[in-house]
């Protein structure tokens, strides 16, 4: 019964996990989206065409795969229908794509108000992409949020109109122009009858999948280090993307989960506000961001780029129960002359392995290096572990080591055949 297997981002996100999923996409009969919205983005390259998916789950490239859109994501229509339309003209027939009708809907008054918080932090901005998601989750819990099922029901335009009313009063508070309803109304109605063809009830199927033994392949969206709970707060994202939201977000039990495949990369980048131990503000670390191409797949902003945290990884391993590691971009590392891999922290004088999310301890805790030699060569072509040159297979022998956990698979380059499975 344990044929239910998880893709975790274990830092910051834009580890590469689109990738990954990609290849296990093969082995899956239902791939799964189960949190974040359109503030995720994952990029997969097939045939030379590069695909960003900010909402589809990215095995729907795989049209033998049900592509489902869990009830813990938060979806913004206008988004998600470019998105469906862009695969169109691609080619794909996307008749493979489930929407949970628990899943809620982004109205524009979430992506406003998402700017106008975002605005009033001042210097304490969180960083956020200004899409609505936090905005979006708000309601949600607040219990005035609009869901699929009411979205494409007759009585959205009632739900609509209380919630325009209401946030109209916080506009007007602010200072904002207030919103016209009926423009609303008219232009989300029709993406409503677009988008009704893809809903139903995902948990059900999910189950029934379990119960004929066909493969799940769980994805998440953004990572470890961003969940609302257990990343960087207040400098995280709306969502819980580490392995409680799977089932919170899917409805699928601990009890069917087999592999959680941690994701990272080679060395470590981070996008928007918040502290990260091993950050190089220099010129290894502009180096780095260029060999990358580290530019975000939602905001193009340029990436935080640094060295590889075993510290925080270890944490992720222990959040989620890992059961092994993805590693993107050993290409990219290895083009350098000297890596380094941060094995401890140092905290008011103190030597620890323990990583904490208090911004106190983030802030002020220095990263102890282990050195290693690069230059690998052009290592896209290896197929197997053991064409990799010696110098990258001490550096993923050192990882595996400090972190007792296997690393299985290993990208190599940026195209989808890029990859060494072990």
């Amino acid at each position: 019964m344990k044929n239910v297997n998880v893709v975790l981002g274990a830092f910051y996100g834009d580890e590469g996990k689109g990738k990954i999923i990609d290849y296990l996409s093969k082995d899956a009969r239902y791939a799964v989206r189960f949190s974040g919205g359109n503030n995720a983005g994952h990029q997969v390259e097939v045939n030379g065409t590069k695909f960003a998916f900010h909402l589809l789950p990215s095995g729907i490239l795989n049209e033998n795969i049900k592509a489902i859109l869990g009830n813990g994501v938060v979806i913004d229509p206008k988004v998600l229908l470019e998105e469906i339309d862009n695969l169109k003209k691609h080619g794909y027939k996307v008749n493979n794509l489930y929407i949970s009708e628990k899943a809620h809907v982004i109205m524009p008054y979430h992506i406003i108000l998402d700017g106008l918080l975002e605005e009033c932090r001042g210097n304490n901005k969180i960083g956020t992409t200004k899409r609505g998601i936090g905005p979006c989750y708000c309601d949600k819990f607040e219990r005035s949020g609009i869901r699929m099922e009411d979205f494409i029901s007759n009585h959205f335009k009632e739900l609509l109109e209380i919630n325009v009313k209401n946030k109209n009063v916080i506009l007007k508070a602010y200072g904002y122009e207030e919103l016209d309803f009926k423009e609303i109304y008219n232009e989300y109605q029709k993406y409503a009858k677009e988008l009704k063809k893809y809903v139903t009830d995902t948990t059900t199927m999910l189950h029934k999948a379990i119960k004929n033994n066909e493969n799940i392949l769980c994805e998440g969206a953004q990572a470890t280090l961003l969940d609302i709970d257990f990343g960087s707060y207040p400098y995280v994202t709306s969502s819980n993307p580490t392995i409680g939201g799977v089932s919170t977000g899917t409805g699928i039990g601990s009890r069917y989960i087999n592999d959680v495949i941690g994701v990272i990369k080679a060395y470590s980048s981070r996008v928007g506000e918040g502290p990260y131990v091993t950050e190089q503000k220099n010129e290894i670390g502009d180096k780095i961001r260029e060999l990358g191409h580290e530019y975000g797949t939602t905001t193009k902003r340029p990436r935080r780029c640094g060295w590889l945290d075993i510290v925080a990884l270890n944490y992720a391993i222990m959040v989620n129960g890992m059961t092994c590691i993805a590693i993107n971009h050993l290409d990219t590392i290895g083009k350098l002359d000297k890596i380094k891999l941060c094995v401890a922290y140092k905290y008011q004088g103190k030597e620890t392995t323990d990583f904490r999310t208090n911004m106190d301890f983030l802030n002020n805790s220095e990263a102890i290096y282990e050195e290693f030699d690069g230059n690998f060569g052009d290592i896209s072509k290896c197929k197997t572990y053991d064409e990799l040159p010696e110098n990258a297979k001490k550096y993923i022998k050192r990882i595996e080591e400090l972190t007792n956990t296997p690393i299985r698979f290993i990208g190599t380059g940026a195209a989808r055949e890029n990859i060494i499975v072990r």
